[in-house]
């Protein structure tokens, strides 16, 4: 196999950060713009992943019978507020996401 010649390759130095200005002439008077990079971004209509309906959680199981019973206690003040048991409660849940199973 023949060999592969690259050539020279340059001089590693300083990156330069500034952006490139082009010069833009108009009737009224000559001025330097910068130069704006053009970025297209196009999205796919088709999903890049083919997902599957096994992972697909579904609607969520809410009781919305309940729901309306519950909302109209609390506006006319008959839904018992108990602050002791909301607590214990959120202490319980949070103990149930540490603990592992």
């Amino acid at each position: 196999m023949p060999p592969i010649e690259v050539g020279s390759a340059p001089r590693i130095g300083a990156v330069e950060t500034r952006l490139p200005r082009v010069a833009e002439t108009t009737p009224a008077h000559a001025t330097t713009t910068v130069a704006k990079a053009q970025t297209t971004n196009t999205i796919s209509a088709a999903p890049a992943v083919e997902t599957s309906k096994a992972l697909d959680p579904g609607a969520a199981p809410v009781d919305t019978d309940r729901v309306a019973l519950i909302r109209k206690a609390v506006e006319s003040g008959q839904y018992p507020v108990l602050p002791a048991k909301i607590a214990d409660a959120m202490i319980a849940a949070g103990m149930l996401l540490r603990s592992a199973h």
